[in-house]
């Protein structure tokens, strides 16, 4: 089957619905599965690409977190080759590793950034139809506004990501690879220092290299993982005071103040729920290549494998 050319700028309309949010049967912070209601709203048909990011960058003369020097004060006691302009990228071992660290595969390059992913370097050959990367929430969102949208909120982007397929592990059913072909880039092999490479892509994918989904979109699964508005809380925390397991309309996630790392209270960086996994996924190792799935993500942290994609929704229905 041959598939149409990518059309970047277009968006499809999501009409809205109930359906069962996150699983019980995957990883501890996609449970509960609950439901969830959503009004109508337009999502882009792909992830927003480096050329899209390009022309923005060229219209406002914007410079992405990645491109500046940080804060010493926001990070105390981190080394200063650590705090030039640099982002994270993803360092393939040659050799089995010990899996709990993750360090033996990310590391901060000096440089690296939505012109250079793998850094300066590495010719980054021609990325334009790719998803934009290295890009901090701040990015995403300085993007969207300029482009007169939106980040989507968590339960927009699984619904959206569903197709319609209530309660489906994946967002085109029940088996991830059927009849053993790749249906989205993820990674093949022993994550993270051998990778089969049989979905045809070590990298990032241009979009649209993969069928779309129930409703027309490209890329919600792999490839890269998507930014979202909601601040990170667990599903069975509510911060809007109703059981985690009843029905609500548009949610919109935790408090800021409740999405810092417990693990690290030194770090006072707020997190976001990122979503649809990426290349890096794997069989043996984070398994996120679903709709349910999700992470937190600090919010100044960018990375090889995470970008974003807009909507656009009518505000009388939407509760802030």
């Amino acid at each position: 089957m041959t598939m149409p050319q990518p059309q970047p700028e277009r968006m499809v309309w999501i009409r809205g619905g109930t359906f069962l949010m996150g699983s019980d049967k995957h990883y501890p912070e996609e449970a509960p599965a609950h439901r969830v209601t959503v009004t109508g709203f337009h999502i882009d048909a792909y992830p927003v690409t480096t050329a899209q990011y390009r022309d923005f960058v060229k219209a406002t003369g914007y410079l992405t977190v990645a491109e500046r020097a940080a804060n010493p004060d926001d990070y105390p006691g981190a080394r200063p080759e650590l705090l030039v302009p640099s982002s994270t990228v993803f360092k393939r071992p040659d050799r089995l590793v010990d899996m709990h660290n993750p360090y033996n595969w990310w590391t901060y390059v000096p440089g690296a950034n939505w012109r250079y992913p793998q850094g300066p370097g590495v010719d980054p050959g021609f990325i334009e139809d790719h998803p934009v990367v290295h890009v901090a929430f701040e990015d995403a969102q300085a993007f969207a506004t300029w482009s007169g949208k939106e980040l989507p909120t968590e339960a927009e982007w699984e619904f959206a990501c569903r197709g319609g397929l209530d309660g489906a592990p994946y967002a085109w059913g029940d088996v991830f690879e059927p009849g053993g072909k790749s249906l989205a880039n993820t990674w093949q092999g022993h994550f993270p220092y051998s990778n089969l490479l049989t979905d045809g892509f070590e990298w990032t994918s241009p979009v649209g290299s993969f069928p779309p989904n129930g409703h027309g979109l490209y890329d919600m699964i792999g490839n890269v993982w998507e930014w979202t508005t909601d601040w990170y809380q667990v599903h069975k925390e509510s911060a809007q005071g109703r059981p985690c397991c009843a029905s609500s309309v548009n949610p919109t996630g935790g408090l800021m103040q409740g999405s810092f790392d417990p693990r690290m209270p030194e770090i006072r960086i707020p997190r976001k729920v990122m979503k649809g996994g990426s290349y890096l996924c794997a069989p043996n190792y984070c398994q996120r290549y679903r709709p349910a799935a999700r992470m937190a993500q600090p919010i100044d942290t960018s990375t090889c494998h995470l970008g974003f994609r807009c909507v656009r929704r009518r505000r009388e229905n939407h509760k802030s």
